[in-house]
């Protein structure tokens, strides 16, 4: 079985054994290192592979906020948040954490969060063959989220975060990710990006009007840089 590599980071002496304990009661988790503090933390990073992080918040000197803040890069961690203080939360949805635990933490609790993180890793291996390519999934509000291709109207853009517009939901689903890292995951001949700020399904367009795209009740500007990819694309020269 593939394991997840854990490193767990308290600056709390017996909570940080708590934690060792239970990574090492689950089967598919391989603790690989503890520190007391984030620069320890650092420090590990940097030299070795960590697949998932177990993180305190409240820590001196550098806070598990703050720390997660600096990590950068395509081999950033999953982390799951742990604390005493449950006012953190909305901050952890917003760094795109995979789950956020309350101290004292129940076993069952804690096996429902690396279960999530298991289940988000293998999704994240997959080749596009194994992975049924008629949908993906994005982390949104603390849950794997299915997003169909077929139910996508437009995706917007804004900074770290996007906004998938489907047919099957009043609202869009938001979920901490760039444009551009979304546009990989879908497949170029249904989706286009017309836009620095969007992509739109292709088939789901009702009309262009003045180089404005029209979905529902939406209207989408055609960014200059792609008018001539965007019209060669609808047949149109």
């Amino acid at each position: 079985m593939q394991k997840l590599r854990c490193l767990a980071v308290d600056d709390e002496p017996l909570a940080l054994e708590l934690l060792e304990d239970n990574i090492r009661q689950v089967p598919f988790l391989e603790l690989v290192g503890s520190c007391h503090n984030a620069f320890e933390a650092i420090d590990f990073i940097h030299e070795t592979p960590v697949d998932l992080l177990f993180l305190d918040i409240q820590m001196p000197g550098i806070t598990g906020v703050q720390f997660l803040k600096s990590l950068q890069g395509p081999t950033m961690p999953m982390v799951i948040f742990i604390t005493a203080y449950e006012q953190y939360a909305l901050e952890g949805f917003d760094l795109d954490v995979v789950d956020y635990l309350l101290k004292p933490v129940a076993f069952e609790r804690f096996m429902k969060a690396t279960n999530k993180a298991f289940e988000l890793h293998k999704l994240r291996q997959q080749s596009p063959a194994e992975a049924n390519v008629n949908h993906f999934f994005v982390n949104a509000n603390y849950a794997l989220v299915k997003v169909r291709f077929e139910e996508i109207n437009y995706i917007e853009g804004l900074k770290d975060y996007v906004k998938i517009y489907v047919t099957s939901a009043k609202y869009p689903i938001i979920t901490r990710m760039t444009l551009k890292g979304i546009e990989q995951k879908l497949p170029s001949a249904r989706f286009m990006r017309v836009h620095k700020s969007y992509i739109v399904s292709l088939d789901k367009i009702q009309s262009v009007r003045n180089l404005k795209i029209h979905i529902g009740e939406a209207v989408i500007p055609v960014g200059e840089q792609y008018v001539d990819d965007f019209m060669a694309a609808i047949g149109e020269s």
